[in-house]
């Protein structure tokens, strides 16, 4: 049995494990790299030790000094495990997405955690990166790890997980699957596989259907920790220097749903327990290795631990709430009430409008009330739940303008109202009917985490 001087030591060594049901009829053998098998539970273990390293080679990072990074939470880990453990103070900014767990896991091993908005153009003083940048700025000995730009970030996988992976499957390896957050991972492990084989390695990105990486709008999507959103108020979109995309061979688009229920199948069928972007990595991989034939190798890397996701990806309820779960029998859901199940019919208020535009966007509506969302140039794969940010009642304007309270050319910011309430399309209709109860005059409908439709209380079958 292996023994180590210092948790440091145990960070990478992850084992490969044969994929046997999901890969069932398939030629091409598929192996899931286990990074969450690392002490700190991720692929970011590795980053992380590498970056701290080489901060104190160089001399950016000093004794008694503080580490400061943004993360969606895996690096700020590896960073707090690694960082403690060699004498630093640790404060890790986090997304107000990323799941509670992974901020309850970073203060279980001693790091200060703030939580600020990643939802916001990065030019916004209160966006995550730009908070980590003042806290840098302010506190003296600080250290700021940027791995969306830190070269140490994809040379730890030329290290160390390209050549594990060579030597674990004894260079037969014919194809790479990872996602592509940072880049580092892919950019490192899949650089190495290149040099290595001559070549002879095809490296594939799984990447979220809406990140801008493959192709998409940029959108928000649900899978932590991949992909890249732009907001649509984004002055100017930089891809991380992390990020090698000579690298990257073609990519594979997931969708969020494939990208879940792959993760959860992924548990119950193979008792690999992993987070939402192995669930993206994996749907991938199958893809590919359909392709492919016995004399082919897949490998996909999983890059975290599912434990983080519990309250998320692994909660039914947070699953039907977002419209990503939906089962047969019982009581009739929420489905029975759309009308066109892609939104088109849906009016909606961009945030942007005055009220005179706002109003006569709204005559007509049933209800007088429509959904306020974040405006985007195009929305290909539909409006997405979080860009919902208010709504809007035709009444309370026509009182204001008549009133003097308010002029047609106003923005309509001051009468703006709360965001909707949703309800998951695999929800009961007595989900819906506890929303009007409650006194709410319509329901924002989700299907897969966008916006499906509007639902109002006359539409219930008792019409109560």
């Amino acid at each position: 049995m292996t023994v180590f001087e210092s948790v440091q030591d145990a960070i990478g060594g992850t084992p490969l494990f044969r994929l046997t049901r999901l890969g069932a009829g398939i030629a091409a053998p598929v192996y899931a790299k286990a990074e969450f098998l690392s002490i700190g539970g991720s692929v970011k273990d590795r980053a992380a030790l590498s970056m701290v390293l080489a901060a104190e080679q160089d001399g950016s990072l000093r004794p008694g000094g503080t580490i400061i990074e943004a993360t969606s939470g895996n690096t700020g880990i590896g960073l707090a495990l690694v960082g403690r453990l060699r004498g630093y103070r640790v404060i890790v900014g986090v997304s107000d997405r990323s799941s509670v767990e992974k901020s309850d896991i970073l203060r279980a091993y001693g790091a200060e955690v703030v939580v600020a908005p990643a939802a916001l153009p990065k030019q916004h003083p209160d966006h995550l990166f730009n908070v980590v940048r003042r806290l840098a700025a302010e506190i003296p000995g600080a250290w700021l790890a940027n791995q969306y730009d830190n070269p140490a970030n994809p040379d730890a996988h030329v290290r160390t997980t390209g050549p594990e992976i060579w030597e674990q499957t004894a260079g037969r390896i014919t194809h790479f699957v990872a996602g592509v957050g940072t880049g580092g991972t892919i950019s490192g492990t899949g650089g190495y596989l290149k040099k290595v084989s001559g070549g002879a390695v095809t490296v594939v990105g799984a990447d979220p259907e809406a990140s801008e990486y493959g192709g998409g709008d940029g959108s928000p999507y649900f899978v932590e920790s991949i992909g890249h959103f732009v907001h649509p108020e984004t002055v100017e979109d930089v891809w991380p220097q992390s990020f090698h995309p000579e690298v990257v061979d073609r990519f594979e688009r997931i969708s969020d749903r494939e990208s879940l229920l792959t993760a959860r199948s992924l548990a119950r069928e193979e008792g690999l327990l992993a987070g939402p972007s192995s669930g993206t990595a994996v749907a991938a991989a199958l893809r590919v290795a359909r392709t492919l034939g016995p004399d082919d190798l897949v490998v996909v890397l999983l890059p975290d631990s599912g434990r983080s996701y519990l309250s998320k990806l692994y909660s039914d309820d947070w699953l039907r709430e977002w419209g990503f779960l939906e089962e047969p029998g019982g009581e009739p859901t929420v489905r029975e009430l759309l009308g066109r199940p892609d939104g088109a019919d849906l009016v909606t208020v961009a945030a942007g409008s005055t009220l005179g535009a706002a109003l006569t966007v709204l005559s007509g509506v049933p209800g007088g009330v429509a959904p306020v969302v974040t405006p985007r140039p195009e929305r290909p794969f539909g409006l997405s739940g979080t860009d919902v940010v208010g709504s809007l009642a035709a009444a309370e304007v026509e009182a204001a303008l008549a009133e003097g309270r308010a002029r047609p050319t106003d923005p309509i910011t001051a009468l703006r109202g709360r965001p909707l309430p949703t309800v998951g399309v695999g929800q009961p209709l007595s989900a819906a009917r506890a929303l009007f109860e409650a006194g709410h005059p319509a329901a924002v409908v989700l299907l897969d985490g966008r916006v499906a439709g509007l639902i109002r209380h006359a539409q219930l079958p008792d019409g109560r």
